[in-house]
């Protein structure tokens, strides 16, 4: 054992006596952060604006207080990105990170000097719980990969701007700087597509022991890799290759192709970042779920999904969550987003210690007809049955089919990327439709009671999914492809896949 891995161990046990605390307290924690915020926060633009002055509670806080989105926010937001200060959170913020919004295009959210050590520490103690839980170290002796944005910084009024990871990138603990690849110059790289290939030539003869990235586009350099060694598992040509960190989408879906490319089921760690601020990660590799970082300068509210588009939806904070309920992710942050729904739902699956699952996106879900199926139900729906029948799936889409042939019904309709085809795709669609009826009651009465047809599977072409990507500017970095849509964009584009 090297140097790197016993000090790690000895990091890792004090890192699991503060992540103990934070189990054992949370409730407590959340009141405080949220006092602290409250506090922080009184003399902003925003605060001002909602008196923060008078807020003794959280039902203080919910009259005052109202929920918001991204757009909804954005007067206030708009006025930080023009350079004004104590807007949001005193002062400017120190970054603003730039993405991607569904309806709105660029976004950017700030990140002030309290929030980004948070992104730091909280990547630092997924690692180090995950040493302290397994005794297995040996992974910082070796190289590390982690597939990300740009770290190369473009400014709004002078506050530094660019994608979260390219952001974290300059955050990399000096201890980490010499294990860390690919190197500045290849990560600067904008094309995704040159960037993987150019990550592929510096890191073939590499000793990898972790990477990192969203599971598509790692996918994607274990293909490449593999072409460039003559089709070698990843398991042949990084032996030492022990530990794989994913966040961004679901990993079901991908599991199985991603553990045939490497030639082992890898330990894994689930992480949930985001650039409103790093929300969970997976504190166990015996049991299910995140757990919920309390103690990260972030006060969370939860809103029942069935209620979220209510005028006056409930809301409640951590004490008051239920188990296996769907919530839409409501944050206040040190970084001054106030009642800001990201845009997530999530399932509590443990309240000791308080752990979630995250379930779906709460405008990526299907209602065309009443039925509101959302991304776990599609998710669980499609892998249980792949599973069973060993089909490997690639990458997939739903969308509702409202105008079919005339006197057929409607349905829903699934653009499949399959790795290894089922030898009929109706049967398959078939099982498909009857699991997701089980696990969503609404679909169940639409079927039954014949206002739509069972699902319609259209297996579409390899590479069908990258190629889209490829043809909307959104290939590689942190875009993921939407499992769900109300609408037919999507669908669209991907007709010419179609085999």
């Amino acid at each position: 054992m090297g140097l790197k891995s016993i000090l790690s161990n000895v990091f890792a046990a004090w890192v699991n006596k503060d992540l103990n605390r934070i189990r054992k307290n949370a409730v407590a924690i959340q009141k405080q952060t949220f006092e602290n915020l409250i506090s922080k926060a009184k003399n902003t633009t925003f605060g001002q604006d909602h008196h923060f002055d008078q807020i003794k509670s959280y039902d203080d806080f919910k009259r005052q207080v109202p929920l918001r989105d991204y757009e909804e926010l954005s007067l206030y937001i708009k006025r930080v990105v023009n350079g004004e200060a104590d807007v949001l959170w005193p002062g400017k913020p120190t970054y603003l990170t730039k993405t991607s919004g569904t309806t709105s295009g660029v976004k950017y959210i700030p990140i002030s000097k309290e929030s980004m050590p948070e992104h730091i520490r909280a990547a630092r103690n997924a690692l180090l719980n995950y040493i302290h839980e397994t005794g297995k170290a040996d992974f910082v002796n070796g190289k590390m990969i982690f597939l990300q944005g740009s770290p190369v910084l473009a400014e709004k009024a002078g506050i530094p701007t660019g994608r979260l990871s390219g952001i974290v990138a300059h955050h990399v603990p000096a201890y980490l700087q010499k294990n860390r690849l690919p190197s500045y110059e290849v990560n600067c790289i904008e094309d995704w597509e040159e960037k993987v290939d150019a990550i592929v030539q510096e890191t073939v003869t590499e000793d990898m022991r972790l990477i990192s990235g969203i599971p598509p586009w790692c996918q994607m350099y274990f293909d490449r890799l593999s072409a460039v060694s003559g089709g070698k598992k990843i398991k042949d040509i990084f032996p030492n290759f022990k530990l794989f960190v994913y966040g961004g989408v679901n990993f079901e879906p991908y599991r199985v192709r991603m553990q045939e490319s490497i030639g082992f089921a890898i330990d894994s760690i689930e992480t949930y970042p985001a650039s409103e601020g790093f929300i969970a990660f997976q504190d166990s590799q015996k049991e299910k779920g995140l757990l919920l970082l309390v103690d990260s300068g972030i006060f969370y509210e939860f809103v029942p999904t069935d209620e979220y588009f209510n005028e006056n939806p409930t809301r409640v904070s951590l004490q008051d969550v239920e188990l296996d309920k769907n919530y839409a992710l409501i944050l206040n942050t040190n970084a001054g987003l106030w009642g800001y729904s990201i845009g997530d739902t999530v399932k509590f699956v443990s309240k000791d210690p308080y752990k979630i699952v995250v379930t779906g996106r709460i405008k990526h879900y299907i209602s065309a007809f009443g039925e509101h199926v959302i991304g776990e139900e599609v998710e669980q729906a499609l892998m249980s049955v792949a599973n069973q029948e060993g089909i490997e799936i690639i990458e997939f889409t739903v969308a509702p089919q409202v105008n079919p042939p005339a006197g057929a019904l409607p349905y829903h309709e699934w653009f499949i990327e399959f790795g290894t085809a089922p030898k009929n795709v109706k049967d398959f669609a078939l099982k498909v439709d009857k699991a997701l009826q089980t696990k969503n009651i609404y679909y169940f009465d639409l079927i039954d009671g014949n206002i739509l047809q069972p699902l319609i599977v259209q297996s579409v072409k390899r590479d069908a999914f990258i190629n889209y990507m490829r043809s909307q500017g959104k290939l590689g970095g942190q875009n993921k492809v939407p499992r769900l849509a109300n609408d037919r964009k999507i669908a669209d584009g991907l007709k010419e896949y179609i085999v």
